[in-house]
């Protein structure tokens, strides 16, 4: 858990997507958080499979913890929806994961989405699996919808445009 590059995301910043998969936050020419060493949000999962079927129902952001009831930094279990504590309060989010295998989680915090297995944040408005729930608990926190993001593209010069056309 820790910080992550969902923290830095505001209003016309545009997402980058590299050949690996991976996505950044960049505006105005610099890449957010790129001098503070994070690690890029994963655009794909294989722990998926255990999300809950029902993530459109879920419980609002200011839910305190499920065991201590600690009303901040708290996470939602994404397959079974319990609200729990961060590892910088009680740890009751990350003891639930060792006990129950229910790997992906959501902050309340920053919105962003942690795989304990993969040991790595995952880009929620680029997963489809994540889209509604990450919109949702938007809504649920700042009562409007999320910003649309902008994906760039590597450009392709025009030379290299005609002979794909061409081929």
């Amino acid at each position: 858990m820790g910080t992550s590059p969902q923290r830095a995301r505001q209003p016309g910043f545009d997402i980058v997507v590299n050949s690996a998969g991976n996505s950044t936050w960049r505006g105005d020419d610099l890449l957010l958080g790129a001098e503070s060493g994070w690690v890029e949000a994963r655009t794909s999962c294989d722990h998926l499979s255990s999300l809950s079927s029902d993530l459109l129902h879920i419980p609002t952001p200011h839910t305190p913890c499920n065991r201590c009831h600690h009303p901040s930094e708290n996470w939602l279990c994404l397959c079974c929806k319990d609200v729990l504590c961060s590892r910088f309060v009680n740890k009751h989010m990350l003891q639930h994961f060792q006990q129950s295998n229910h790997s992906v989680a959501l902050s309340y915090s920053d919105l962003s989405v942690w795989c304990f297995v993969c040991e790595a944040y995952l880009d929620a408005q680029v997963i489809p699996q994540l889209r509604s729930v990450h919109e949702i608990a938007y809504i649920l926190k700042f009562g409007q919808a999320p910003p649309v993001r902008t994906v760039e593209f590597p450009k392709v010069e025009d030379n290299q445009a005609d002979d794909t056309l061409g081929s």
